[in-house]
């Protein structure tokens, strides 16, 4: 009796922990673009594009296609004061970086989405303050 009890409990304790891993969207299939860049590396960006997948796998039945650095010209001095404006007030930014997306909408639309359709340059920006951890500040068109 209690071996079958505990095999039961293992089998419920497996059936529960593979069904964790559903929750979240797969992103090993996104097609990553690091572009060319004289200002971060690929694990600057990597650290980056980790948050926009993190947020992107809250959209409920959208499909992420590719992520991609835009260029270096972003990080200017207007566009860091933009992103100063829209953070915390504790935290003095000192870089900024940008990438866009291509993801398609659920079939049925959903939210803010247009049933089934392709999203292109859909853009993503995030700031730091001196080479520290990103903060995804806004994205959208």
């Amino acid at each position: 009796m209690k071996k079958g009890f505990a095999f039961f409990v293992a089998a419920i304790m497996a059936f529960g922990l593979a069904a964790c891993g559903k929750d979240t969207k797969d992103t090993k299939n996104v097609a990553i673009d690091y572009g060319k860049s004289d200002i971060y590396s690929k694990s600057d960006m990597d650290a980056a594009i980790e948050l926009i997948e993190k947020e992107f796998s809250t959209w409920e039945g959208c499909e992420l296609h590719s992520i991609s650095y835009t260029a270096d010209e972003c990080n200017s001095k207007k566009n860091i004061e933009w992103m100063n404006n829209l953070g915390d007030e504790n935290i003095e930014f000192t870089q900024c970086i940008e990438f866009v997306s291509d993801f398609h909408s659920p079939k049925d639309g959903g939210d803010a989405w247009d049933a089934d359709s392709e999203y292109t340059n859909w853009e993503w920006w995030l700031a730091r303050a001196d080479s520290g951890e990103w903060n995804l500040m806004t994205w959208g068109y």
